[in-house]
């Protein structure tokens, strides 16, 4: 099976970007279980960010993941001299063991693998071998499998492995301290610890023989590089208990679970690689091209099973389950991809946190402890359903459990309901105040919101335009002609106003935001979305002109700038400390899910025409180069503004994947 993704440390050919250990820092992988735990660090398993682990998971009962095992230091002995370490780290300016000296090849593509080289003697080839790491997430189980093989001369050969056990929230950072209990108990097969009283036992499991020598060791001031620009505290005590040796002269699986101890890890290991290779196998089977193939495969990586419902997480490393990212990304995780079962029960269970019209901003594992912040989360489950229904969703079910919602939503958004949502004398939808932001540009610094839309914003009438319309035709189509009677009149009255207050005639396009009789005409992403989505106050003619100037003032080879570059407040970086970042974030960033949008608006309103969709094309091409910039098989959640584009954010974001997936499906089919 050919990679997915692959590079050789030595550059073997001129084509090939030279390798350096800044490289191999910044490029991070990923591996995922289904249950929104992980695996990931970057290429050399240097840690450089708080979020980087082996073993990274939510206890049960709990909502924030913990990251339980970071890293194994590797050092490999030869009759019981050292011969070679395959591990790093960093500890103030000092790199401290060097693996990447002996680090070959890295590629990924059911999981990721790494070769390292061992010549004891290079003019003689004297001891010369290859030594491989892999590393699987268990599906459906916190557990970890990293399997270790060798080939060549392996004789006397033999891993020693040094757990460090973090036992800490994933967004906190520990030091060393005299409350861990440094216990470790010797079980068939393994090892059992618990660190910390009231967090979960750590359970190890090796398919081979080995010997255990406890050695608790405190290995203080660890250097966390991508923290320290991020503006967050740098530096980390991490515990070991001891070390583990292991024979090299066969390969060997070691499982590490905070689910109860480990079954044989060996099936274990074969069973997800099978179940991985039939996933990708499915995903070629759709679509030939290399990058939608990966974009399909890593799709489930945001499907999640929480002791709740089947959700959607929103990013990796640090997002969990948004409302807003949920029903964005929703339709293009699983309706392009064969997958209206999924969609449909995240639908299902969604409703059941639906509050007054509201649903969550951020969910919690109960309605109680879920954050309902959001003014668009609901609109944006009604077009979700939309585009269900479309694809051929189960009608009986659009009947009986979503137009009720849907009535919810549209009734309470009308009446009044949370975060001062209301209907105005115009029909249209407005939220917000001067200190609460509820839109998707909801950046805040100690002064306040970053970009206040408190008022009628033009992405949130389009969506509550687009309900209207759903609702109107869902009722009729009942026979509840008295309702869709109502629902056409408000309709009607909120197209109307849309265009009275949004179109700006000599610009050709749409503002951005209406708030107490002033116009905002800033050149914003938020006008694309109004013109993409099918119900739609705007004629093709006016989409068309909505998209011309998105296309020349926001339009980059990584999607949409959130500000044209030509503003005042324009942002060009995103870099800094967290009020630095937080000032750039809707102002001139660049949001790659927007993309999806930008084809679907241009598709409606510039044409189909082949010339049009090779334009489309280039740019998504463009897009998806990131593929193997930052997150291996995911794109950024965020880029510069400014050329070149830097990556930033989370290294995975749902919604990228989503919509880049969506956009895709469009273009194949020549249409939105």
């Amino acid at each position: 099976m050919s990679a997915l993704f692959s590079i050789e440390t030595s550059a073997p050919n001129a084509s090939a970007a030279p390798w350096t250990r800044a490289r191999g820092l910044e490029l991070e992988w990923l591996a995922t279980n289904g249950l929104g735990d992980y695996a990931s660090a970057n290429v050399l398993l240097c840690p450089t960010r708080r979020y980087h682990g082996l073993l990274v998971a939510r206890p049960e009962g709990r909502e924030k993941r913990y990251v339980f095992l970071s890293r194994f230091e590797e050092r490999v002995t030869r009759n019981g001299s050292p011969a070679a370490d395959l591990s790093m780290a960093r500890f103030g300016d000092v790199f401290s063991p060097l693996g990447d000296e002996r680090l070959r090849s890295f590629e990924s593509t059911t999981h990721p693998r790494w070769t390292y080289a061992l010549e004891d003697d290079a003019e003689s080839n004297a001891g010369r071998c290859r030594i491989r790491r892999e590393v699987q997430m268990v599906r459906d189980a916190r557990t970890v499998l990293c399997r270790y093989s060798a080939d060549g001369d392996v004789e006397g050969l033999e891993l020693e492995l040094r757990p460090f056990l973090p036992f800490r929230e994933a967004d906190d950072l520990t030091v060393r301290n005299d409350a861990l209990d440094p216990t470790v108990t010797r079980v068939d097969a393994g090892l059992e610890c618990e660190p910390y009283a009231g967090l979960p036992r750590l359970h190890i499991r090796c398919s081979s023989a080995f010997e255990y020598e406890h050695a608790p060791t405190w290995y203080e001031g660890l250097d966390l590089e991508v923290e320290r620009a991020r503006g967050f505290p740098d530096r980390e005590d991490h515990f070991t208990p001891g070390v583990l040796r292991v024979p090299l002269d066969q390969p060997f699986v070691i499982a590490v679970s905070i689910d109860g101890t480990p079954g044989d890890p060996v099936p274990a290991w074969n069973r997800e690689e099978k179940r991985r290779k039939k996933a990708l196998a499915a995903a070629r089977a759709d679509d030939s091209e290399p990058s939608a193939v990966r974009l399909a495969f890593t799709a489930d990586d945001f499907l999640v099973r929480t002791p709740a419902r089947l959700a959607v997480d929103a990013g990796f490393p640090w997002f969990t389950e948004w409302g807003r990212d949920t029903f964005i990304s929703l339709p293009g995780l699983t309706l392009g991809r064969g997958r209206i079962d999924v969609c449909e029960e995240v639908l299902t269970r969604s409703i059941e946190v639906l509050q007054d019209g509201l649903l969550p901003n951020i969910f919690g594992l109960s309605r109680a402890s879920s954050h309902y912040g959001s003014v668009d989360a609901s609109l944006w489950f009604a077009r979700a359903v939309q585009l269900y229904e479309s694809e051929g969703g189960d009608t009986e079910r659009i009947v009986d459990e979503y137009l009720p919602a849907l009535l919810e939503i549209a009734t309470s958004y009308w009446d009044g309901t949370g975060l001062g949502v209301r209907a105005d004398d115009g029909g249209l939808i407005q939220a917000g105040d001067d200190t609460l932001n509820p839109t998707w540009m909801d950046a805040r610094t100690p002064a306040g919101p970053v970009t206040p839309r408190s008022g009628c914003a033009v992405e949130i009438n389009a969506l509550w335009y687009s309900l209207l319309q759903h609702v109107e035709g869902l009722c009729e189509s009942t026979g509840e002609r008295k309702q869709a009677r109502t629902w056409k009149a408000r309709r009607r009255t909120a197209k109307r106003t849309f265009l009275e207050r949004f179109w700006l005639e000599g610009d050709a396009r749409l503002a951005d935001l209406w708030s107490d009789g002033e116009v905002d005409a800033r050149v914003r992403p938020n006008m694309v979305i109004a013109a993409a989505l099918e119900h739609s106050p705007l004629t093709r003619k006016q989409r068309a002109g909505t998209v011309a100037r998105a296309k020349s003032e926001l339009l980059t080879t990584r999607g949409l700038r959130t500000l044209a570059a030509n503003d005042p407040a324009y942002r060009g970086r995103y870099e800094g400390g967290p009020v630095e970042r937080d000032g750039a974030y809707h102002q001139g960033t660049v949001w790659p899910w927007l993309f999806g949008f930008y084809v679907e608006a241009t598709l409606r309103g510039v044409g189909t025409t082949r010339t049009v969709r090779d334009e489309l094309e280039a740019t998504w091409n463009e897009i998806v180069l990131e593929l193997d910039r930052a997150g291996i098989h995911h794109v950024s959640e965020v880029f510069d503004g400014d050329a070149p584009h830097r990556p930033n954010g989370t290294i995975a974001q749902a919604w990228n994947t989503a919509e880049l997936l969506r956009a895709r499906r469009m273009l194949r089919r020549g249409h939105a």
